[in-house]
C-alpha cells in the first residue's frame, strides 16, 4: 500500500479507497479506480475551477453554503421542561457558534466547510483538544485527504498541508460525510455530475467561440479562377480584417470577380440558448436548488408560483437533510457520551428560513398568544424587541370557555 500511494503522490493524485473517488490536488475530478482524470463525453475536463465558473454551479453551491453558514449554529441543552436552550458554558458552544479558530470566524468556516460537501462529497476539520475540552476546528482541504479503515477498526485520516504531512486517527478529525452514507466519504458531485458539467463548459466554450467571431453567419466567398499566392494572401488578409465582434456589421468590400455568399445561423443557434438552458436546470437538479433561487425562471410551471413557497419547499425537502447531517456528525464526533446523556445536542436554528413575511407573523402570533401557547415576551425575543413589563405571563380570552359554563346553557 506504501508503494501504491508514493507512486499516485508522484502524480499529484491521493489514494482514498477502492470503492471512494480519488481527487487530484488541483481538483480534476479523476477516475475511482485508475486515479487517472477524467473528461465527460463532450470533451471537457471537469476541474473545481472549471465547475465554479459555470454560472449555476457557482449560484448553486454558494447559494446552500451561505445559507447553512448564515444560520446559528448552537450547542442546546434541554432543560426539565423539554424546552432546548443555548449551552453557553460549554466550551463547545463558542467554537461551532463564533470562533472555530484564530483566523475564522463561524460564517467563514462552515461555509467552506458546507462547500466543501456540496462540491467534494465530504468536510473534514482537524479537532485541537486541550485536555477534554475541544479549544479549536481547523478546516482541512477535501482533495488532499486519504482516508482508510485500519485493521483494528478506527479510521485513519492522511493529508497534506503547506508541504507537511499529516496523520490522525478518526477521534481528532471531524468529518461530515456527503451523500451516500459510506464511512469512508460520502458521494462527490463533481464525480456524479461529471457529464452535465462537461456539457455545461463545452457549450460555453462554443458560445464563447462564436461571439469571438463576432456572431457574424458564416459564408463563403468565391472567385471564377484559381488564386495566385499573392491573391491568396491578399484575401485572407481581407478575411481577417472583417473577423472579430468590433468588427460586425462593418461594410465589405467585394471586388475583383468575388462573390460572398451567407450560410445563415440564427443567434440562438449561436448562443446556444436551449442547451446552455437545459444545462442550467440539471446543474440545479444535482445540486437540488430550485432554479428560481439562483435567478434562473426556467419551466416556471413544474415549480410553486411563489417565491416564498420555493423557499419553504427548498428549506423542507433539500436543506433539512444536510442541517441534520452536520448537527448528527457534530453530536456523534465531538460530544462525549457523558454530554450526550446530559441532554446536550447541536442545533442549526432555521427558524428564521421558516418565517413568513410581517403580516403572516403578525397574524400567527395573535392566535398563539390568544391561546396562551405564547407570551409577549416570547414574540418580542423572537422579533428582536425589548421585553415588556409583566409581559410572561400566558393571556387568554375569558369568552374561551367550555359551553356549559356560559348563561343560559341550560335553556
Amino acid at each position: 500500500m506504501e508503494m501504491i500511494d508514493k507512486a499516485l503522490s508522484a502524480f499529484g493524485l491521493q489514494r482514498k479507497s477502492a470503492s471512494v473517488t480519488f481527487h487530484r490536488q488541483d481538483g480534476m475530478v479523476a477516475d475511482s479506480l485508475s486515479g487517472m482524470a477524467l473528461s465527460g463525453a463532450a470533451g471537457e475536463v471537469v476541474t473545481t475551477r472549471a465547475s465554479l465558473g459555470l454560472s449555476a454551479v457557482w449560484a448553486c453551491s454558494n447559494l446552500i453554503s451561505g445559507t447553512l453558514s448564515s444560520l446559528p449554529f448552537e450547542l442546546t441543552l434541554a432543560t426539565d421542561g423539554g424546552v432546548a436552550k443555548a449551552a453557553t458554558d460549554h466550551p463547545l458552544h463558542s467554537v461551532i457558534y463564533e470562533s472555530p479558530n484564530f483566523d475564522q470566524t463561524a460564517l467563514d468556516f462552515w461555509d467552506f466547510m458546507n462547500l466543501s460537501i456540496e462540491l467534494w462529497g465530504n468536510a473534514y476539520a482537524s479537532v485541537v483538544r486541550e485536555g477534554r475540552r475541544i479549544v479549536a476546528l481547523y478546516p482541512i482541504k477535501p482533495d488532499a485527504m486519504v482516508v482508510r479503515r485500519l485493521a483494528n477498526g478506527p479510521l485513519e485520516y492522511r493529508w497534506t498541508d503547506g508541504g507537511k504531512s499529516y496523520t490522525q486517527l478518526d477521534r481528532n478529525v471531524l468529518h461530515i460525510r456527503g451523500p451516500g452514507g459510506n464511512a469512508l466519504g460520502g458521494m462527490s458531485t463533481l464525480s456524479f455530475g461529471l457529464q452535465a458539467f462537461s456539457s455545461a463548459l463545452a457549450a460555453d466554450r462554443a458560445a464563447a467561440s462564436m461571439f469571438k467571431n463576432g456572431l457574424r453567419p458564416s459564408g463563403i466567398i468565391a472567385f471564377k479562377e484559381w488564386l495566385n499566392p499573392s491573391e491568396r494572401e491578399r484575401a485572407e488578409s481581407l478575411v481577417e480584417k472583417y473577423v472579430g465582434a468590433v468588427n460586425s456589421g462593418k461594410p465589405f468590400i467585394v471586388e475583383g470577380g468575388m462573390q460572398y455568399s451567407h450560410l445563415s445561423i440564427s443567434p440562438e443557434d449561436a448562443q446556444m440558448l436551449e442547451t446552455r438552458q437545459f444545462s442550467v436546470e440539471e446543474i440545479c437538479r444535482f445540486f437540488q436548488v430550485p432554479p428560481a433561487l439562483i435567478g434562473h425562471a426556467g419551466s416556471s410551471t413544474a415549480w410553486p408560483t411563489s417565491v416564498d413557497q420555493q423557499v419553504l419547499m427548498f428549506t423542507k425537502f433539500y436543506l433539512r437533510r444536510r442541517v441534520k447531517r452536520i448537527e448528527q456528525a457534530v453530536r456523534k464526533q465531538l460530544l462525549t457520551p457523558e454530554d450526550r446523556a446530559k441532554g446536550y445536542s447541536p442545533r442549526i436554528n432555521m427558524d428564521g428560513l421558516m418565517r413568513g413575511d410581517s403580516s403572516s407573523r403578525a397574524a400567527f402570533y395573535q392566535t398563539m398568544t390568544q391561546i396562551g401557547a405564547m407570551t409577549i415576551n416570547d414574540v418580542c425575543d423572537i422579533e428582536g424587541l425589548p421585553r415588556k413589563p409583566g409581559g410572561d405571563v400566558p393571556r387568554v380570552q375569558m369568552q374561551n370557555i367550555p359551553i356549559t359554563q356560559t348563561e343560559g346553557a341550560e335553556e
